[in-house]
């Protein structure tokens, strides 16, 4: 059985995403913090449950039409979370692993390399791409989300090319040269 965090505050934040972007990228958020407590869990990562849900199910915030600013998605995505957040009156030094867990979740070989917040999202993204679970698409499906993720994207781009800068995940991916599971 599946068991999301039910605190006040994860509600709160699983209804903002609600809020703002699409069913299949909601779903990618919530198996993204299922991949991630999975990997924890069978390497021993230390990370606080409810931190790593809150990066996890924000993480694609930045393709929602409400956060689409000039800059990259990902850090439009954790501007918006960190705002969120804040105004919650959730600590700054919380705020703070949810923005960089968020900003990084693309960055291949850094978010390794920092907190376990950090890290444990991006291999949760990873792995909903690498290594579908059935049992966890089967609680929230997929929902085509490798062409609906590029199309949020790249409409983004199409409005503003620097959102894309060339050595970027988006500037990839709007360029053709990647597809969205090759992050």
């Amino acid at each position: 059985m599946i068991i999301l965090p039910n605190d006040p505050l994860s509600q709160r934040v699983l209804d903002f995403a609600r809020l703002h972007v699409v069913p299949p990228i909601l779903n990618h958020s919530i198996r993204t913090f299922l991949h991630a407590s999975a990997i924890a869990a069978r390497e021993g990562v230390e990370h606080d449950r409810e931190v790593l849900f809150h990066a996890c199910a924000l993480h694609d915030l930045g393709t929602a039409h409400a956060f689409d600013g000039p800059v990259r998605f990902e850090v439009e995505g954790a501007d918006g979370a960190a705002a969120f957040l804040t105004a919650e009156k959730v600590p700054a030094d919380v705020v703070d692993q949810v923005w960089e867990a968020i900003a990084l979740h693309t960055s291949a070989q850094i978010a390794e390399r920092r907190g376990p917040i950090t890290m444990l999202t991006r291999r949760g993204v990873v792995a909903d791409f690498d290594e579908p679970d059935p049992a966890f698409e089967e609680q929230f499906p997929r929902w085509d989300i490798e062409r609906e993720l590029k199309r949020l994207v790249v409409d983004q781009v199409a409005h503003n090319p620097a959102k894309a800068p060339k050595a970027s995940w988006a500037g990839y991916l709007t360029r053709g040269s990647v597809e969205p599971d090759d992050f």
